[in-house]
């Protein structure tokens, strides 16, 4: 838990000079600052990280670097350093790229726009272990991604059956003997699966499938 009395280590990784300034402010103003890094570059901060002893509490990552995505970049500082907490902060408020963080061990997400005292609270809860998300990101999050809305498309019983045995990875063939048709009946359920699931090929189809939660 985060008490009043600790003092905490701050990196601020950003290519825009303002915003660190900005944030330097805020920072020492409303929480128990030891010291404020600053980096243009994440492979700087990267290079420091791996020859550091140094703990560094928490990173305020920008997603969009000269030189390394803040995706990747949150990736290896986590890798390096488990226990620094990562928050993205980025004008960026796009959903996917919010879950990618978190895939990667970041433990939230601020919009640039946000207030001081969103990202502070962001900060704080971070600090304390929480997932954390400031105004604007929570909306987004709690809407459903376009695989969730998507309608499950009717399926047949035998269409159920053989979807199953395709992602168990049997062959038309197999799935003709075992369930004892003819290979072109097979054929045309599969046909009639990708046409369902406006699906491409095998891969795409299964990959609906789980989406959807049928297999």
């Amino acid at each position: 838990m985060l008490h009043t009395n600790s003092t905490l280590t701050i990196a601020i990784i950003d290519d825009h000079p303002i915003v660190i300034e900005g944030l330097q402010k805020i920072l020492i103003r409303d929480l128990p600052i030891q010291e404020i890094q600053e980096y243009h570059l994440g492979g700087d901060f990267i290079t420091y990280l791996k020859n550091t002893d140094k703990k560094i509490d928490l990173v305020l990552l920008d997603i969009t670097l000269p030189d390394i995505s803040g995706v990747e970049l949150c990736r290896e500082i986590k890798n390096i350093s488990t226990e620094t907490y990562v928050l993205g902060f980025s004008n960026h408020n796009d959903r996917s790229l919010v879950m990618q963080m978190l895939a990667h061990g970041a433990s939230g997400f601020v919009v640039k726009n946000a207030s001081a005292s969103e990202l502070i609270t962001c900060i704080t809860e971070a600090l304390n272990g929480q997932i954390t998300f400031s105004e604007e990101i929570q909306k987004i999050i709690a809407k459903p991604s376009a695989s969730q809305l998507k309608s499950i498309p009717p399926l047949t019983k035998r269409e159920k059956q053989i979807l199953q045995m395709i992602s168990d990875g049997k062959t038309s063939p197999e799935m003709a003997d075992e369930l004892q048709l003819s290979l072109f009946t097979i054929e045309t359920h599969r046909r009639n699966l990708m046409q369902k699931f406006e699906a491409k090929n095998t891969a795409l189809l299964i990959k609906a499938a789980i989406q959807l939660h049928l297999i």
